[in-house]
């Protein structure tokens, strides 16, 4: 008796964090990018636009090219699920709008000349987060504490060394987010 393969939908937040940053991907690529400086792209602008606070949360979906993108969603769709199981799909999407919210309003206000886009803030904190799965109360997993030296202190590094256009302000936030939340979501269980 054959058994027939299903294709399961294991990770709706993940898939739907994913398949809203590819449209706007898509969109950015109809539009010859002015629906991403529209919608998914914090820059500073008036505090008086409803855009600039939408844009807090709204960054993470935009990317500026495929590379971008595939580079992000990999790290995404690779820890997402492991993690939505864990945490559940409403956890997860509050960690994701933390995480934007925290590096939108941050990078708005330190970084008033630096427009920043794309979900590699997410990416860290999902990274961090996923050090601490197997958390036990009292102790701290040395696997965290590798993560984050070599994550966080490469950042750091290549924010002082290396000008590029890479935001290493909103990976350094995304890694402190994931690392907050999983030590918090998992003292309490």
């Amino acid at each position: 008796m054959k058994t027939r393969l299903k294709i399961t939908l294991n990770s709706p937040a993940v898939l739907g964090f994913a398949f809203a940053a590819l449209i706007s991907l898509i969109l950015g690529y109809i539009t010859f990018g002015q629906s991403t400086k529209l919608l998914f792209m914090t820059s500073h602008t008036s505090l008086a636009s409803p855009l600039t606070y939408l844009r807090f949360f709204t960054h993470v979906l935009g990317h500026s090219g495929f590379e971008h993108f595939i580079g992000n969603m990999s790290y995404i769709l690779l820890l997402g699920p492991m993690l939505e199981e864990k945490y559940g799909s409403t956890k997860i999407l509050e960690i994701i709008a933390i995480t934007a919210f925290i590096t939108g309003v941050l990078n708005y206000i330190i970084f008033p000349n630096t427009a920043l886009c794309g979900a590699s803030g997410v990416v860290f904190a999902f990274i961090l987060l996923t050090s601490f799965t197997g958390f036990k109360q009292g102790e701290i997993p040395l696997t965290f504490i590798l993560v984050a030296v070599i994550f966080i202190g490469q950042q750091i590094v290549e924010g002082i060394f290396v000008r590029d256009n890479v935001s290493n302000f909103s990976h350094i936030l995304g890694g402190i987010v994931g690392s907050a939340v999983g030590y918090v979501l998992n003292k309490r269980s």
